[in-house]
């Protein structure tokens, strides 16, 4: 999977309504690519919605949004008349996007193996560059978890949550640890005298 500062793939791919959606055109504009398993399931359902709740806020920010899955274009027609989306949901038939994002993976349910869409998202900077990426995303939560890393309010907690969370164990190990050993230094260099005191008489 690309990781942020890596260069994001180009693309040209049909959506819903059979227009052509191409990365050429969004030359210096930030956008948001997400990727999900399939049509019209429970989770991609939710997602979808939750985007399209928050999408004039997108719009505000003058970001973009692009779903992506294998459905073709008449799929996510359908999937769009019936939910009302209307951001462009590109048909990557042939995943050409999704294995160029490396969001084609091997999963598991049930115990068996079998190989299917990450479901993952990419904020694309205006410098065509990936931005921010969101591993196995929240559905219900996932448009205001962007739209929080936006506007700066979303980094700045995860930041504070990761740097007091990780310190405090080590500084409270090596504590106990040093006080120990200086103890046991002192008892030894205590009795050596008194070895040889018991010498002389």
């Amino acid at each position: 999977m690309l990781a942020p500062g890596a260069l994001a793939p180009q693309f040209a791919l049909p959506d819903q309504t059979g227009t052509v959606q191409n990365a050429k055109s969004l030359k210096g504009k930030r956008y948001l690519v997400y990727f999900y398993p399939k049509d019209s399931t429970p989770g991609c359902t939710v997602q979808a919605c939750g985007i399209q709740s928050d999408l004039a806020q997108f719009n505000k920010l003058g970001i973009p949004v692009f779903g992506v899955s294998m459905d073709t274009v008449a799929s996510h027609r359908k999937f769009a008349d019936k939910y009302a989306l209307s951001f462009p949901l590109l048909a990557d038939t042939e995943r050409a996007l999704i294995e160029a994002y490396g969001v084609w993976v091997e999963k598991s349910m049930y115990g068996k193996q079998y190989m299917g869409i990450s479901r993952s998202s990419f904020l694309i900077g205006a410098n065509g560059k990936i931005e921010q990426v969101w591993e196995k995303v929240n559905t219900k939560t996932h448009a205001a978890d962007v739209l929080a890393f936006i506007g700066g309010t979303k980094p700045a907690a995860t930041a504070v949550k990761k740097s007091t969370a990780k310190p405090m164990p080590k500084k409270a190990a090596a504590k106990p640890v040093a006080t120990k050993n200086t103890v046991v230094k002192k008892s030894v260099t205590k009795k050596a005298p008194a070895k040889k005191t018991v010498k002389k008489k």
